[in-house]
């Protein structure tokens, strides 16, 4: 339910472990096989000499020396700049309302009369959430609940995470869960994807059970 690109995301980190696992693999041919670690010092001479050359090919005045060293730094600032975008695009989705509608209502135009002005309906998750914390106050079996909603390519979703005492029968929650949606849809008019999670936590394994085992 969340905006993250989880293919993107996947690539990414495929990438990055590839490139961790070349590296891992040549700090231990050079630490364990006779003749890596002098190719590596060849190797890194050899690359070296060649940035030196690189740099004198395209000389600025002191103290940059170089245009190339300008598009280095430039390049290093774009690559923080896509990470900080990368990471400002990851999760997200979360809204504060469930639903919303549009209506004609002839609401007063302040003119005299109605100018047929629309309405609009909001229902705040928060609502929603004090609404089904009030119909599971009395069960026993319900430690806490935690309701937030998610936009989705299908539309707003809601999220009803409900925290299990130790003992109770995941099925009876699940129906529990499954009538409170249903009064849910006929109070919003209209049903909605929900996701229902049934936990467990550290107050599950302090809380006394209501049934033997």
């Amino acid at each position: 339910m969340r905006q993250t690109n989880r293919a993107l995301n996947r690539i990414l980190l495929a990438l990055l472990g590839l490139a961790l696992l070349g590296a891992g693999a040549a700090v231990i041919a050079a630490g364990t096989l006779p003749g890596a670690a002098d190719t590596w010092t060849a190797t890194a001479s050899s690359v070296r000499d060649s940035a030196r050359n690189l740099v004198d090919t395209a000389p600025l005045p002191d103290p940059v020396r170089s245009w190339w060293l300008v598009a280095g730094i430039a390049v290093l600032l774009a690559g923080v700049a896509l990470s900080a975008a990368w990471l400002a695009s990851q999760g997200g989705g979360r809204t504060p309302r469930l639903a919303e509608e549009q209506d004609g209502t002839g609401e007063w135009d302040g003119t005299g009369g109605t100018g047929g002005a629309r309405g609009r309906t909001v229902v705040d998750v928060g609502l929603v959430s004090a609404a089904l914390r009030e119909a599971l106050s009395g069960n026993r079996d319900v430690l806490a609940t935690s309701v937030s909603a998610w936009e989705s390519r299908r539309g707003t979703a809601l999220r009803l995470r409900m925290e299990a005492r130790k003992g109770s029968s995941p099925r009876e929650l699940a129906d529990t869960a499954e009538e409170l949606i249903r009064e849910m849809d006929a109070l919003l008019g209209h049903p909605i994807p929900v996701l229902v999670r049934i936990t467990s936590g550290a107050r599950t394994q302090v809380s006394g059970s209501r049934r033997t085992r």
